[in-house]
C-alpha cells in the first residue's frame, strides 16, 4: 500500500472526513520528502509552495529578529507546518522551516490543492479546515503569550505539546514561550516543587 494513502487517511481523520474518491485525489497530489537533521526546508525570501505534513520527525518554524533566532512553531508526527501568508498569497516569506531531526514529510502543493478545492466540495472544505486549524493554533499561542504568566505558559505547552517538552532543546522551548532560558529553568524548578 502506498504510504501516501495512509497519510491522506490520517490527514482526513484530523481535518475533515473524505470519501474514498477524496482520499484518492488527496493521495495523488502528496509529495514525499526526506530531510536530514539541520536541513533548512524553507528559507527567508522564498515562496512557500507546500504545506508540510510531518510523517516522521520534528520540524520547527522560526525567524530572526535583532539577530536572534526565535521559534514560532514546533511540529511532530501527525502535525503540519505552513507559512500561512506566503503559502496563500504566494509571496516571499520572512519565516523559515528547519528539520530538527531526520524527517519524512509529505508536501501538499499550493497549485494542486487550490485546483482540487475548486473542483471538489469536500476537498474545498478539507482545505478550509486546514487553514482554520492553523489559525486557531496561532490564536491560542497569541492569547497564551498576551495573557498568561510564564508558569501558565509552561503548563499550557506541557498540555498541548507534550512531544515538544520531550524532544525540543530547552533554549527552543524558551524561545517558543518568549522567555529567557533562565526564566524557563526557574519555571521548571517551581513546577517540580509543586509536583513533589
Amino acid at each position: 500500500m502506498d504510504v501516501r494513502h495512509d497519510v491522506a487517511l490520517d490527514m482526513a481523520r484530523l481535518y475533515h472526513t473524505l470519501s474514498p474518491e477524496g482520499i484518492e485525489q488527496l493521495t495523488s497530489i502528496l509529495v514525499p520528502m526526506r530531510f536530514n537533521k539541520g536541513d533548512i526546508i524553507l528559507k527567508e525570501g522564498e515562496v512557500a509552495h507546500f504545506i508540510y505534513w510531518v510523517h516522521k520527525g520534528f520540524l520547527r518554524q522560526f525567524y530572526y529578529k535583532n539577530k536572534k533566532d526565535l521559534t514560532e512553531h514546533l511540529s511532530f508526527e501527525g502535525g503540519m507546518v505552513q507559512c500561512i501568508e506566503s503559502f496563500y498569497k504566494q509571496e516571499p516569506t520572512i519565516l523559515q522551516i528547519e528539520a530538527m531531526e531526520n524527517s519524512i514529510v509529505y508536501g501538499v502543493p499550493y497549485d494542486k490543492i487550490e485546483k482540487l478545492s475548486e473542483e471538489s466540495t469536500e476537498l474545498g472544505i478539507f482545505y478550509r479546515k486546514i487553514l482554520e486549524h492553523s489559525l486557531i493554533l496561532s490564536q491560542i499561542k497569541a492569547n497564551m503569550l498576551r495573557f498568561e504568566s510564564a508558569q501558565s505558559r509552561y503548563r499550557i505547552m506541557k498540555k498541548l505539546q507534550p512531544e515538544a517538552m520531550r524532544r525540543a532543546p530547552l533554549n527552543m522551548i524558551a524561545s517558543f514561550l518568549q522567555m529567557t532560558p533562565e526564566t524557563l529553568s526557574r519555571v521548571r524548578a517551581k513546577e517540580l516543587e509543586l509536583n513533589d
